[in-house]
């Protein structure tokens, strides 16, 4: 690119080809520091971006779990009520079934003991 002077001449003297060439190596420079700039401005919002999804991903996972464990609580709380209902329920029909077994008893009782037969 550059080319030789002969001897004596203090200054070099470039040719139009050659001022062109750094020139145009001086713009893609200056394009370059400006993409580099661009770059790492970009970088910094992702960054930024990275922080708050971070940071909205703990909070998601931390209310995740408190829904899990008041999901788990009211599943339990909805067992508990079913049994008791099923436990008042049961307590009910075994006592109608006393009731029935006893009105049985009570008329075989007035009918006497002969009205019984067992068959065997």
């Amino acid at each position: 690119m550059w080319r030789k002077m002969p001897k004596g001449h203090e200054q070099a003297h470039m040719t139009a080809e050659e001022e062109k060439t750094i020139k145009t190596l001086e713009t893609r420079v200056r394009q370059l520091i400006l993409k580099y700039q661009q770059q790492q401005e970009d970088n910094e919002e992702l960054l930024a971006d990275l922080v708050a999804k971070d940071e909205e991903l703990r909070h998601v996972k931390e209310q995740n779990k408190q829904l899990e464990a008041d999901y788990a609580n009211l599943k339990m709380a909805k067992l508990m009520e079913i049994g008791d209902t099923d436990l008042a329920a049961a307590k009910q029909r075994i006592n109608q079934l006393v009731r029935d077994v006893d009105k049985c008893i009570a008329l075989l009782k007035a009918i006497g003991p002969e009205a019984i037969s067992v068959e065997s």
